[in-house]
């Protein structure tokens, strides 16, 4: 939450698209970790049907005012974070290296 711009974050299981932790605020943070749970889920599945041997680094969803950064962690492949950030206020290229930065060094 120390990015300029940022808005929410959260740290979802993929297995069940349980919230278990988060910061901020603005947004249903509850919902939106199941919907973002799905995202992921239909992208994993198209990878595999598509026969890819890769794995997501992140996923960038851009609305017309905000970011929403998806990113699986490191340390735990059944966990993703979640980051929203104000479009008008964020560096994007800051904010997704900060969501590695603590992707990595999270242990859950």
């Amino acid at each position: 939450m120390t990015v300029d711009g940022a808005l929410a974050c959260a740290v979802v299981d993929y297995g069940t698209g349980m919230l278990l932790g988060s910061a901020g605020g603005g947004i249903d943070l509850e919902l939106a970790a199941g919907g973002n749970t799905e995202v992921m889920r239909s992208k994993v599945k198209t990878i595999q049907m598509l026969g890819l041997d890769d794995a997501i680094e992140d996923i960038l969803i851009t609305l017309g005012k905000q970011y929403h950064l998806i990113r699986p962690l490191a340390k735990s492949s059944d966990l993703f974070a979640y980051y929203v950030l104000d479009k008008t206020k964020a560096n994007l290229a800051l904010a997704r290296r900060k969501l590695v930065d603590v992707g990595d060094a999270l242990e859950v």
